[in-house]
C-alpha cells in the first residue's frame, strides 16, 4: 500500500532554505525520503488508513493495536474475532462486553463474580485471556497530520534538498556554506527530529504479529 507524502509540495516549496530552483519531481522524491525515515523511526503508518486487518497473537490480557491513533465510529467500526488453535472456531468478541479499548489497547476482565465471556475465553482457559490469535479489523491514522510531523518531514526534505550530494562544505566565488555534521547526508534525522518524534513513536516490542 503506497502511503502519501507527510506534508504537501506547495509548503515544501515554500520552506525557508528550498532552493527556488526545485523542481516539482525533486520535491516529490524529497518528500517521500523524508515520509519513510519518519515512518521507519516511529513504525507508524500516520496517514490514515481505513479498516486494516491484522492477525495478532494473543494469549494475553491486553491486546495492543499495531498502529495508532485507533479510530472508531460509524463509518469507521471495529471488528474483533478470536481464533483459538486447534478449534476451527472463530468467535467474534465485542467491545464493552467482551473486552475494554483503552487507545490502541484491547483489554479483557478479570472477573470477581459474573463469569461471562468478558472475563475469558473459553471457559476452560485462564480467565481474562485473549486466544491464541485475534484478527482485528480497524483504522487508523491522523486525518489530518500533526503540525510536529509535518515540520520535521519539511525540515528533512529541505536538508536533502539542500545538500543533496552530501558535502560537508562548499563555496561558490566569495560564499562559503558549511554543513552541521547532524544534517550531512540525504534523509538523515537529527537528534532534535528523533525528540520531536518520540511521542509518536511505538516501542518494538510492544506488538506481537501473529
Amino acid at each position: 500500500m503506497a502511503l502519501p507524502p507527510l506534508a504537501t509540495e506547495a509548503e515544501l516549496l515554500a520552506y525557508p532554505g528550498v532552493p527556488p530552483t526545485t523542481s516539482s519531481p525533486s520535491a516529490q522524491l524529497a518528500l517521500r525520503i523524508a515520509s519513510g525515515a519518519i515512518r521507519r523511526e516511529t513504525k507508524q503508518t500516520i496517514s490514515f488508513v481505513e479498516n486494516e486487518t491484522v492477525t495478532l497473537q494473543g494469549g494475553q490480557q491486553a491486546l495492543a493495536l499495531p498502529q495508532r491513533p485507533v479510530v472508531v465510529d460509524e463509518a469507521h467500526p471495529l471488528t474483533v474475532v478470536e481464533i483459538p488453535d486447534g478449534t476451527g472456531l472463530e468467535v467474534p468478541a465485542v467491545e464493552n462486553r467482551d473486552f475494554i479499548r483503552e487507545g490502541a489497547e484491547l483489554k479483557r476482565g478479570q472477573p470477581l463474580y459474573d463469569l461471562t465471556r468478558y472475563m475469558g475465553w473459553p471457559n476452560h482457559r485462564p480467565l481474562g485471556i485473549w486466544a491464541d490469535r485475534v484478527r482485528v479489523i480497524y483504522s487508523h491514522g491522523f486525518q489530518e497530520i500533526p503540525d510536529e510531523i509535518v515540520g520535521v518531514c519539511l525540515d528533512l526534505a529541505a536538508a536533502t534538498l539542500s545538500n543533496p550530494k552530501r558535502l560537508r562544505s562548499e563555496s561558490a566565488g566569495q560564499t562559503a556554506v558549511t554543513y552541521t555534521v547532524e544534517t550531512f547526508g540525504t534523509g538523515s534525522l537529527t537528534s532534535d527530529h528523533r525528540r520531536i518524534l518520540r511521542d509518536f513513536k511505538r516501542s518494538t516490542f510492544s506488538v506481537r504479529q501473529s
